[in-house]
């Protein structure tokens, strides 16, 4: 049993914090076949300006574990172009975790990709990136950025 005094708001909410939310303003045109960095260059929120909207890195200076995710939506622009999509987690310069959607069979004009981790960070050197792989029949490659319902990157701490 918990004692009445034990759990409270401010407990609680400590632990979600260093966190941010960030989205892209723009499309970013990829190279057909290239994993390039995704540009996410503007914050809805970063409480602790540990996200960098220039190198699109979150480097947390709070050890911890970190829940952290990323959307985007991929384009072919046109329709039966887009054959494969990647989204990925670097950690520290290096492949994470990655999602892929292969539709060799059946290509199509777009679609959205998710994905999201528990990564450690030790609070002084560990960074998180976003990476992104396109793979079209054409030669217009893109993430659609003009909104931000369609592309995300964000993260925040779950504990030590």
């Amino acid at each position: 049993k918990i004692a009445d005094d034990a759990v409270t708001k401010d407990k609680l909410l400590s632990h979600n914090y260093p966190a941010f939310d960030a989205n892209m303003s723009d499309n970013q045109e990829l190279t057909n076949g290239v994993t390039a960095k995704l540009n996410f260059d503007e914050e809805k929120f970063d409480t602790d300006n540990f996200y960098d909207t220039s190198s699109y890195r979150f480097t947390p200076l709070v050890a911890g574990k970190y829940l952290v995710y990323a959307y985007a939506a991929f384009t072919g622009v046109s329709n039966s172009q887009l054959v494969e999509a990647n989204i990925f987690l670097y950690k520290n310069g290096s492949g994470y975790a990655q999602n892929r959607c292969n539709l060799q069979s059946n290509p199509g004009n777009a679609m959205g990709l998710y994905i999201s981790r528990i990564i450690e960070f030790n609070g002084s050197s560990d960074y998180v990136e976003t990476y992104g792989y396109i793979n079209t029949n054409n030669s217009t490659e893109r993430v659609m950025g003009t909104n931000d319902r369609f592309t995300g990157f964000g993260a925040y701490r779950i504990g030590d």
